[in-house]
């Protein structure tokens, strides 16, 4: 066009864009990766296993060291007073001998007067009759406890029964069987009987109703009521009795054999009281407790086994 001023567009073509190149990343820093580092189980040494060991029985060691130590701490010290009394002459030999001289009539009796026959002799009625009065009264007391009209029939002749002393019974029970061992085995088994029927009775009277009741749903018969419910129920019962009447059997036979025996610890007691043996006196006393205190760790063991399942205090 003619008179119109021209007009120039330049249009600017842009230059084109170069991207940098990629900087180049060592291989380790392009992935951070995760390095988990596994150690070798270490596996001891017989010479560390035998050490631990070691340790362990040694505190088992210590443990029972301990308690050895202070259950004789006592003894140790009435044989101490014992051993003085006699060195100094503050009681006079025929009351109480020294302990050398009991040393030396427990050796005398064991050599000479047959001292072993005599302990067998009494530990084989002891376990009779607690064998034989133990298992009546369980059986008895079992019948009364599953039937009322069996406890309504036996109650009243019991309950006259055992307020009679065992002392009051044994001249008619010699006059019955002798002065021979059956005599001695019912003595123990009265003795036993009593305690063992009222605390399985007791035992039975205190079993949860809910278990009964259970059972009968379950249509169990009688037979297996008293062995699936009744007889696990009464076993803590039976067996504090068992651990009472072993204990007062054992001190049953003492008397029993003094008052009509002719061997047996009860009868060295009794004769060495009439001879004014003062020695063999005390030697037949610790026979006696020892005796006493190892029945006694043997039911307290047996009943600790039995009743495993039933936890309690222990200091």
């Amino acid at each position: 066009m003619s008179g119109s001023p021209a007009i120039a567009v330049s249009i600017a073509h842009p230059e084109p864009v170069t991207h940098p190149e990629p900087v180049a990343r060592p291989e380790s820093a392009a992935r951070p990766e995760t390095v988990v580092h596994l150690k070798p189980v270490a596996h001891p040494e017989p010479g560390a296993r035998s050490s631990a060991d070691n340790a362990i029985s040694k505190r088992v060691r210590s443990f029972f060291a301990q308690k050895l130590y202070i259950s004789l701490f006592l003894p140790l010290i009435i044989l101490g007073l014992w051993q003085t009394a006699s060195t100094h002459q503050w009681v006079e030999p025929i009351f109480l001998p020294k302990p050398a001289s009991i040393i030396s009539a427990f050796w005398y009796m064991l050599q000479e007067q047959e001292l072993l026959n005599d302990i067998q002799v009494s530990v084989s009625i002891v376990a009779q009759g607690f064998l034989y009065g133990s298992l009546a009264a369980i059986a008895l007391s079992l019948a009364a406890g599953m039937s009322r009209r069996v406890e309504l029939f036996f109650s009243s002749t019991v309950n006259t029964l055992r307020h009679i002393p065992t002392v009051a019974w044994l001249p008619l029970i010699v006059v019955w069987l002798g002065l021979g061992a059956p005599a001695k085995i019912l003595i123990i088994a009265k003795s036993v009987f009593f305690p063992v029927f009222l605390n399985t009775l007791q035992g039975i009277r205190n079993i949860d109703k809910s278990y009964i009741e259970l059972a009968n749903v379950l249509t169990l018969s009688k037979w297996q009521i008293v062995r699936k419910v009744v007889f696990p129920s009464i076993l803590p019962a039976i067996a504090v009795s068992l651990r009472y009447s072993a204990g007062l059997a054992w001190a049953i036979v003492v008397v029993a054999e003094g008052l009509s025996g002719l061997e047996g610890l009860g009868f060295l007691i009794f004769r060495s009281q009439q001879l004014l043996m003062t020695d063999q006196l005390v030697v037949c006393m610790i026979l006696i407790g020892a005796i006493g205190f190892v029945i006694d760790r043997a039911m307290f063991k047996t009943q600790q086994r039995l009743l495993r399942w039933k936890a309690g205090f222990d200091a």
